[in-house]
Order: C-alpha cells, then structure tokens, then sequence
C-alpha cells in the first residue's frame, strides 16, 4: 500500500456506505487507498497537523486548515433534518439553559458552532459553562445529572428517548429556518500539494464511489454493519438516509452556500477566523 493514498474516515455508517466502492478497489481508475477509521474529533486535528492525503472533518475545522487542504465538492454530508439536538432531562424551553452547564462533544466541530449561533439568539445571557465529553458519555452525563444539557449528533437522534431524555431544541431546525440552507456537517478535504490535475481526479473517485453504493446498496453492507459499532443495522439505514443524499454526490450552489453562510456567521460571533475569498475554491 505504499503508493497509496493515506485517507481517514470515521466508522460511521454513512463514510463507510459512500467510500466502499472506492476503499476497495471497485471505482474504474481510482488511486488506492490505505484506510484508517477515526472519529471526527480525532481526524480535525489529523487535518491541523496535516497528517492525511484525504481526511473527512467537520466543516467547522476548515477555517484552520484550508491552506494546506482543499475542500472537493462530494464526498461529505450536508442535509435537511439531520441537525443536532440539544437535550435535557425535563422538557424546557432555550431560555432555561442561561448559565447552565452543557455538554458537547467537541467544540471544533458544525453542531457546536449551530449551537453556539443558536444560543447567541434564543438564550438571554448566554450559557455557562461548556464541557467537552465523548459522544457516547454525554446522554448518560444528562440523565444522570452531572451537567444540565447535552449536544448530541447522528444516531442520538433516534435514540434519545431511551434515555428518559427530551429534546429542548433542534438546531438543524434553527438554521433551516432562519438561513433556508442545508446544515453542513463533514467535509472531505485533500492536500493541495497533491496537485490540481489530482485533485480533481480525487473528487471524481469520490463521486463515482457514491454512485456506486447507490447503484448497489446492498454491496456495502456487511462493511457498514462491521464498523458500525453493534449499530441496529435499521438505526445504520436510517443514518446512511440522512446523510447520504444529492449535496454528497456534488455540493452544488446550495450546499457552498450553506458552507459559506456557516462559517461566515461563526466568524462574526468570533467562534471561528475568518475565511480567505478562494477559501473554499477547488482545483
């Protein structure tokens, strides 16, 4: 593997549906790849550190790496309806969480800005303090008490109410509403020394990669469900629906839209710096 492209991304079972194809060696003229799984708070700091040819981040990292990586235009995951949820142990409204403790599972990453951009609006005084917790702890960390909300992502979603837990506000539902865009969520960034020609190669890999898995859905499966992390494979289903969809096939004017409008409010609330013209340029 030694020619291959370095490319990390996390287990979870929309990467695994969209880079299947390509991952193992079915895309017709793609690079190999040597693959390494993470979660998405360990491959945004990969990216700060350059460490990978092909990362998947969250959009909100890009303002601090877009100089040595170029974001491709597919790949990634944007959507309507899949925001995260801030939740708490009794149902409340926003203006309950002013000087609370809550929960998030990293603070480099789109939910924490959606929510901070949120708060900034619907919480009178702000909240307080802000603790950084594996995603899997801070369900738990909520109905048991030790902080008084959490932000969670992805298969929270669907599975909160186990937890006794009640969903206090959608921030997905916030940004849709008051931008009309897409929430950005990860982003697939390639080093641009690997070269413009390359680059573009790259992003048609990726593309053709998610064709594939939609051409043949079943073909991926058995690789979804072996890294899906004993994810009911309906929950996995149900996760590939939501964020496999047109923005992953190409971001499109909508989608750089939304990306742009995200990290351009950030940085007026100071959250993020602020982004180049051609930040988010390709080729």
């Amino acid at each position: 593997m030694s020619d291959a492209l370095k490319i990390a991304y996390s287990p979870c079972p929309n990467d695994t549906f969209v880079f299947h194809a390509w991952a193992h060696g079915k895309v017709p003229g793609a690079p190999a790849l040597d693959v390494t799984f993470a979660d998405i708070d360990i491959t945004n700091g990969m990216a700060e550190r350059g460490e990978f040819d092909i990362l998947k981040v969250s959009y909100a990292v890009l303002p601090w790496v877009l100089e040595e990586y170029a974001l491709l235009p597919c790949g990634g995951a944007l959507g309507r309806g899949c925001g995260p949820l801030v939740l708490t142990k009794e149902p409340g409204e926003a203006k309950d969480l002013a000087g609370k403790t809550v929960a998030v599972p990293s603070e480099r990453s789109t939910a924490y800005l959606l929510f901070r951009l949120w708060a900034a609006e619907e919480v009178p005084g702000g909240v307080g303090e802000v603790k950084v917790l594996p995603f899997d702890e801070i369900m738990p960390a909520v109905r048991d008490g030790r902080v008084d909300a959490g932000l969670v992502i992805h298969e929270a979603r669907f599975t909160y109410q186990n937890y006794g837990l009640a969903c206090l506000a959608d921030m997905g539902e916030h940004w849709e509403r008051t931008t009309g865009l897409p929430i950005p969520l990860g982003a697939i960034i390639a080093k641009r020394s690997l070269g413009a020609e390359r680059l573009r190669e790259l992003a048609a890999a990726a593309r053709e990669s998610v064709r594939m898995a939609w051409d043949d859905t079943e073909a991926s499966r058995a690789y979804v469900l072996e890294h899906a992390q004993e994810m009911d494979p309906a929950v996995a289903d149900q996760h590939i629906g939501l964020y496999v969809n047109e923005f992953t096939a190409d971001l499109g004017e909508n989608g750089y839209a939304a990306v742009r409008g995200l990290l351009t409010r950030a940085a007026a609330e100071g959250l993020v710096p602020p982004l180049g013209r051609d930040a988010l340029s390709f080729g």
